[in-house]
């Protein structure tokens, strides 16, 4: 969970893909499973008829800003991309997270350096997601050898359409040999796991397993559909965490280990904050935040992928954990301040 400067920060994700690869009907998805959270999006069509935005413009109310007749990452510098995140931004919305829809012809690398630029303070950049055709993987490669490129900048790789491929298995492992680290899902009508993305009921305080029921609950989809396969980890300790030892387990942490949420104590490293980590394939952030009155000072992590050895997972977070020292040298927290938004790293470089 993210937290914003006067409360919740807002992140942003840039979802992205070539023409007729599913995103709308991804955000579509979204936008009906979001367990609660209220999304905004930036809608942006490449013509003059503004077609993906209406399909989402009745879920959505007036939490949407379409940007017809252009390409965004073209058409909108990022001063402007700001004053259209600032009317989602603004408390009276009410909006929990921001997903920016990109057109078929896009280019993401632009789209992160403008979310990256932006000044705003409750805005947080919240990680690219792709969108692949897998029926039309491998022309759309042949006609835009480009896509390799938006591959390996992707922190999120949906391989949508999946059942309309006799050979799925073979184009996800085509795409898990381009991308760099990132989690690949495969989809049907774009159902991708909300929690994969955003925190879902993030107005809720989360406590013992992070009110994480959310992956549970029995619907007529989720009882069949979107978590067959996934498993999830949850791991709540009340000793601090060494951050050495942490950062070496997330910058290893295996290619079907999805998602990643929750807090981090480190102890003496950190007395006044406790940090929110949030991870989705690749991309990783931590976010400083005072610890709350009277609250207990806990790990509280929860872990979701797919083929994942739960138990051996479960054994390198508990190596994690810190030595009973009082003190903390200058140098330990570094490699955690690498991924907090101050240090102003940029993923797309």
């Amino acid at each position: 969970m993210v937290v914003r400067s006067g409360g919740r920060q807002i992140p942003v994700v840039v979802l992205a893909g070539f023409l007729g690869s599913g995103k709308t009907t991804l955000l579509n998805h979204l936008l009906h499973r979001s367990g609660g959270s209220r999304i905004g999006a930036v809608v942006n069509d490449f013509g003059a008829v503004e077609i993906d935005a209406m399909a989402v413009a009745g879920a959505l109310g007036d939490s949407t800003v379409s940007l017809g007749n252009g390409c965004l990452c073209c058409a909108v510098d990022g001063s402007e991309l700001d004053e259209y995140l600032e009317r989602l931004a603004r408390p009276s919305a009410g909006i929990d997270v921001i997903v920016i829809e990109a057109s078929g012809l896009a280019e993401p690398q632009e789209l992160v350096r403008m979310v990256l630029a932006s000044e705003h303070p409750d805005i947080v950049y919240g990680g690219l997601v792709e969108v692949v055709d897998a029926a039309e993987f491998d022309d759309t490669r042949a006609r835009h050898p480009e896509i390799d490129r938006h591959l390996a900048l992707a922190d999120l790789v949906v391989v949508n359409k999946a059942d309309r491929v006799t050979d799925a298995a073979r184009v996800l492992g085509l795409v898990r040999s381009l991308v760099d680290r990132a989690a690949v899902v495969p989809a049907t009508h774009g159902r991708v796991d909300p929690e994969f993305l955003f925190d879902c009921r993030p107005g809720e305080e989360r406590v013992g397993q992070l009110s994480f029921d959310d992956l549970h609950r029995d619907d007529h989809e989720h009882a069949g559909h979107l978590h067959a396969g996934y498993d999830s980890l949850s791991f709540v300790r009340g000793r601090p965490m060494d951050p050495r030892r942490l950062i070496r387990f997330l910058d290893s942490r295996p290619a079907g280990l999805y998602r990643i949420k929750g807090y981090v104590d480190f102890g003496p490293y950190d007395t006044r904050n406790r940090y929110a980590v949030h991870a989705v394939g690749r991309f990783l952030r931590f976010h400083p935040e005072p610890w709350p009155a009277g609250a207990e000072r806990l790990t509280q992590l929860v872990l979701i992928g797919a083929d994942i050895d739960t138990a051996a997972l479960h054994a390198e977070l508990e190596a994690c954990l810190s030595d009973d020292t009082p003190h903390a040298d200058e140098q330990g927290m570094w490699g955690v301040l690498r991924y907090v938004r101050e240090a102003a790293e940029d993923p797309a470089a």
